[in-house]
């Protein structure tokens, strides 16, 4: 084998590991959602937000696996629209952590400083498929 061959080699074998350690550094800070947990604290939403019907803010049923900015009939900031962002669980902990540093120019102030409360609500919306 070449040295430029074992060197490609080795570079992969080295992408693969940071990936890995990179996934398992996530799962192990990430804590799992408590869906009754989260149905509870999702009431604290409800001044902006429902499971489905539009008002300050879009519907939330479906969520997750859907693409920012695309909710029918709910008038989004043209930064959401345009941010190509995908809800799943690890941007919504992003978002609900700090919508404005996520996506500057987002209509979104609300923020949850606590990561358990954060993965509960994520949890809960996750079911309202």
């Amino acid at each position: 084998m070449s040295i430029a061959m074992q060197r490609s080699r080795s570079r992969g074998v080295l992408s693969v590991l940071v990936f890995l350690a990179a996934t398992q550094a996530h799962s192990q800070t990430a804590p799992a959602g408590n869906a009754v947990h989260g149905k509870d604290l999702y009431q604290q939403c409800t001044s902006c937000h429902s499971i489905d019907e539009n008002d300050i803010g879009p519907k939330h049923r479906g969520v997750v696996g859907r693409k920012a900015g695309t909710a029918a009939d709910y008038a989004y900031s043209p930064a959401l629209q345009s941010s190509g962002i995908l809800w799943d669980a690890a941007n919504l902990d992003r978002w609900l952590t700090n919508p404005s540093a996520m996506v500057p120019g987002t209509k979104m102030y609300f923020l949850l400083k606590n990561p358990q409360d954060r993965a509960d609500i994520i949890a809960y919306l996750n079911e309202l498929k």
